[in-house]
């Protein structure tokens, strides 16, 4: 126990991270100013990057929000970035904040319906092969229509329902979940075989989703920038984009059976027999005490799903917007009529959302200091395939480290003002357009840092509870990346 104001300071300093966390993070704003004043702002920024990364990195010691939050207010306050500038960032992506705000809670109140029909789909699937390649391929149709944002948030909603059920088992059974020194016997390497089984197949559905997202114009954010820019329909944007997505999806697809025969990675964990057994036993208990109030609430959850699925293939709103619709419609249909209630469905996401929009503080660094610049520069230098494969690696390899949406805006308005000045024809634009898409979306599933989905995924509940930390999942998300990037490179190269 503290004994004096100072250490009291000192302990309530980032709460119960550890103290060289804390004492890193102190050196980091002590560091800030001096290299600020010493090498100016542009390497400065760079720093704050690598920052920036390290508190994701560190999730599971403390959320990044206070730490990287702390970054973001002294970078403002040292001028690399002025509080207009990360307004505007925060406005031009205000629909992903709405997005996050109401489509995640939205989500939650159909997690009955997803547990109820996963369940049955895992449950009659014996093969770790096939429910690998099912998580995949579903994350990739359905963001070829929805947002991946939403697509993961369904992903995070099912791998919890699963693991509670045998957190439910385990504390009847004298076992924690979180502290694996209260387990014994074989609950140890059950425990840790189904946290392994659920860490891939996670990893499976958000690879799946920059797999589809890639591919469609309502895929990804910056898909329907570019196909604005371009002048772009649905199924023009789908056909130019084709000869680089569609090897990418196949290869992506290989790699997610390849990884799951051979079981390197981190992949390969199975079911354990016990734990099926306990789904099943919770299913059928489930299935026998079902009375017709759950039946039509699933019922209505199930419509629910169908809307939403249809809203968002034909945009009938922004997406947020339909979000706040399921809300409505659910809660009203569905009797959640207390505000606590309603509340729970809110926690999930708002803390990532706050996230979120530090990360945009961050890019408005980026933006303000003008640290992509170089690389930009460079490539537009360049002509013909060497400037198509160029593009494609710089985009992926800066998606690595910054928002791929922002990688995308900043490419194609300055290729767009190329083609404008006369240095880049008609042909050539509409393919360097192409390579922005596929370069920020696929390269950059590398980091979480790049897929904002990546990111949800990782701050999300379930990460601590399945042990997947940002090393962890840059670990699983590795073979995919190199697959993956080499094959669109190929693509870029040999068939646009």
């Amino acid at each position: 126990m503290p004994k004096t104001i100072s250490q009291a300071l000192q302990k309530n300093f980032l709460g119960n991270s550890p103290d060289w966390y804390k004492l890193t993070i102190i050196g980091f704003l002590v560091l800030n100013p001096i290299l600020l004043a010493a090498v100016g702002p542009f390497i400065t920024g760079w720093v704050l990057i690598a920052q920036f990364i390290f508190t994701l990195a560190m999730a599971l010691k403390c959320y990044p929000l206070p730490a990287s939050g702390l970054l973001a207010v002294e970078a403002v306050a040292l001028g690399l970035a002025s509080p207009q500038a990360v307004y505007n960032e925060t406005l031009h992506n205000f629909p992903v904040i709405l997005l996050l705000m109401f489509m995640v809670a939205g989500i939650y109140f159909m997690k009955d319906m997803l547990q109820y029909a996963f369940t049955k789909i895992l449950l009659r699937i014996k093969s770790k092969i096939l429910i690998s390649l099912l998580f995949c391929f579903s994350g990739a149709f359905l963001s070829a229509f929805l947002d991946a944002l939403t697509v993961t948030a369904v992903l995070i909603a099912v791998g919890y329902g699963f693991y509670g059920i045998y957190h439910k088992f385990a504390s009847t059974g004298h076992c924690s979940l979180t502290d694996d020194s209260l387990l014994k016997g074989e609950c140890v390497s059950h425990l840790g075989e189904f946290r392994g089984f659920l860490r891939n197949l996670l990893m499976h559905g958000a690879v799946g989703t920059a797999l589809g997202g890639v591919c469609t114009i309502v895929g990804e954010p910056q898909n329907l920038l570019i196909g604005h820019v371009m002048d772009w329909q649905f199924i023009e944007f789908f056909v130019r984009t084709a000869p680089v997505s569609m090897p990418v999806l196949a290869v992506g697809l290989l790699t997610c059976v390849m990884l799951e025969v051979t079981g390197i990675f981190g992949y390969g964990f199975k079911l354990p027999d016990n734990v099926r057994e306990i789904l099943e036993e919770e299913d059928r208990k489930k299935d026998e005490k079902m009375g017709l109030k759950q039946k039509g609430a699933l019922l209505i959850q199930a419509c629910a799903a169908v809307f939403l699925i249809f809203a968002l293939a034909f945009h009938l709103a922004e997406v947020g917007l339909i979000g706040l619709t399921v809300i409505v419609v659910l809660t009203a249909l569905n009797g959640v009529t207390e505000e606590h209630r309603i509340g729970h469905a809110f926690e999930e996401a708002l803390p990532f959302t706050a996230l979120l929009v530090v990360f945009f503080a961050i890019v408005a660094v980026i933006h303000e200091q003008h640290l992509f610049s170089p690389v930009i520069h460079f490539v537009l230098g360049l002509e013909g395939k060497v400037q198509l494969a160029a593009y494609y690696l710089a985009n992926g390899l800066l998606s690595m480290i910054s928002d791929n949406v922002f990688v995308a805006t900043v490419y194609i308005s300055e290729t767009k003002a190329a083609f404008l000045s006369g240095a880049i024809n008609q042909e050539q634009f509409d393919l360097l357009a192409v390579t922005i898409n596929t370069g920020t979306n696929i390269p950059s599933v590398a980091t979480p840092n790049g897929q904002a989905a990546f990111l949800f995924l990782l701050t999300s509940a379930i990460a601590p509870l399945i042990r997947l930390s940002y090393g962890e999942m840059v670990k699983l998300a590795f073979p995919y990346t190199v697959t993956m990037s080499l094959t669109g490179l190929a693509a870029v190269w040999w068939l646009l």
